[in-house]
């Protein structure tokens, strides 16, 4: 009787599981007015498939920086053992589902009366060892409500996860963009002061000839020291990039290695798709996402506050006075029963907590609303900065072009006695500042490329997470 009894609590407890109610709003994705197009979009792009986006770059290089990084990169390990933190989370979590079983044993030598009525004391001992068991009956969705909450927390570790991938390959590829565009420059100071340096030797032949006047002279060492300012300014930036790069791929600072030039660099295609797939490729926006289902589970975690919990609770073992005899001439003993808490009065507190929860539960969604405002921002921020980029980089090598030819002419000009020299220092100098900011915007439109990608959740091609998963374990 005793033992079907049991069996009837222990079903009927399940039963009230299975068919309890479930406190709090269930989740329900908000609705977001997304535009029906980009301001700018490349009609002739198409997707790519089976390579990662850096890749199109075509510098192996720059391929060996990025799996480094993603292999050894401080900050992704880091993002990753968060992730087994909160699996974690999520195993105490459902272990509140399942009753919880625990074993104790007790062994005691006392003075006394073993009974309790004997009228003379002695000394004896006491053992005892005892299975038990506590289930508290989740009638009300509670735990089953904390459960959600640790899985979104899991999931939205393992989007920051991946959107720590993300920034970290932008950065990667950025700041070796940046590397080369400054080397550039550097091969520009320095054959532009090697071309100025062996002017000014023959200037000072002329003056010492008496065919050029002191202020000529002091002109054209102007331009052989301003080039010459250039090249520790350059070298400077480009130390300073390589230790950033450096500290990205998970090493100690110090020199990276060179691939292809920043001419040689081949730029990625635009990455094609409709702004509303952008919710689904953005790792930040699905991670904001998690956190909106999180804050909404814990809703009901604060509700179920205000009912009774109820627990099962049960225990069996045996004891006996001498321990050999513990486990075969020891007597049974048993128990079982339920327990119920309800809230009778809390002064408010429990309102406060609900009051908490979904004061919290709105500042996830407006914070997952904001971040989808900004993600199409910096989209279309994106498309326009490489689109605005090429034009300006057009019209930046017609002007180089244009001032060779005036530098050139300047010089012949200046050779046969036709103009003061003043003319042909005002054409170098400004082909010498234009040959640099072209280099600069050489890089600002690889760049660009990088934001767009970044902007765009890594392109449409192998998810972050992939390339991270093929880094790490070279599959």
């Amino acid at each position: 009787m005793r033992k079907n009894a049991l069996n009837a609590l222990v079903a009927g407890a399940a039963l009230l599981v299975l068919g309890g109610c479930m406190t709090g709003p269930d989740y329900v994705r908000p609705p977001v007015d997304t535009p029906t197009a980009w301001r700018i979009s490349d009609q002739g792009a198409r997707d790519l498939a089976n390579v990662s986006w850096w890749e199109q770059f075509n510098d192996p290089v720059l391929n060996e920086l990025i799996t480094t990084a993603l292999r050894d990169n401080k900050d992704l390990l880091i993002a990753t053992a968060r992730i087994e933190e909160y699996a974690g989370y999520l195993g105490i979590s459902r272990s509140q589902l399942f009753p919880q079983v625990g074993l104790g044993a007790d062994g005691n030598r006392q003075l006394g009366s073993p009974s309790g009525a004997d009228v003379f004391k002695r000394t004896y001992s006491t053992y005892d060892a005892v299975l038990g068991v506590n289930w508290e009956i989740d009638l009300w969705g509670k735990i089953r409500r904390q459960n959600e909450a640790a899985r979104a927390q899991l999931m939205a570790s393992k989007d920051a996860q991946q959107g720590v991938v993300l920034t970290l390959v932008a950065a990667v590829a950025a700041g070796y963009s940046n590397l080369r565009g400054l080397d550039r420059q550097l091969e520009i100071a320095k054959a532009t002061a090697k071309s100025r340096g062996e002017s000014y030797k023959i200037f000072q032949d002329r003056y010492a000839g008496g065919i050029i006047s002191l202020l000529e002279l002091s002109q054209n060492k102007s331009q052989y020291d301003e080039a010459l300012a250039v090249i520790p300014k350059v070298e400077k930036e480009i130390a300073q990039q390589e230790n950033a790069l450096s500290v990205l791929v998970g090493r100690d600072p110090g020199p990276i290695t060179r691939g292809k030039n920043i001419d040689q660099l081949v730029l990625p295609v635009v990455p094609a798709g409709l702004p509303s797939s952008l919710l689904e490729r953005r790792p930040d926006l699905r991670e904001a996402e998690q956190r909106l289902i999180a804050a909404n589970a814990q809703i009901g975690v604060a509700r179920a506050a205000y009912y009774p919990s109820i627990s099962l609770t049960g225990a069996f073992g045996v004891a006996s006075g001498n321990l050999s005899e513990l486990f075969s001439g020891a007597s049974k003993i048993w128990q079982y029963g339920a327990s119920l808490n309800a809230p009778v009065f809390t002064a408010g507190q429990l309102a406060g907590q609900v009051q908490v929860a979904e004061a919290q539960q709105k500042q996830a969604l407006y914070g997952y609303q904001k971040a989808i405002q900004d993600a199409f921002r910096s989209v279309n921020d994106a498309l326009i900065g490489q689109d605005r980029t090429r034009a300006q980089l057009a019209a930046q090598r017609q002007q180089v072009e244009s001032l060779k030819v005036y530098a050139d002419t300047a010089r012949l000009r200046y050779d046969n006695g036709y103009t003061s020299y003043l003319e042909v220092v005002d054409a170098e100098r400004s082909l010498f500042n234009a040959q640099l900011t072209l280099t600069q915007s050489q890089e600002s439109l690889l760049q660009a490329m990088i934001n767009l990608y970044k902007a765009m959740g890594g392109g449409w091609m192998v998810p972050p997470q992939t390339a991270f998963a093929t880094a790490v374990t070279g599959k």
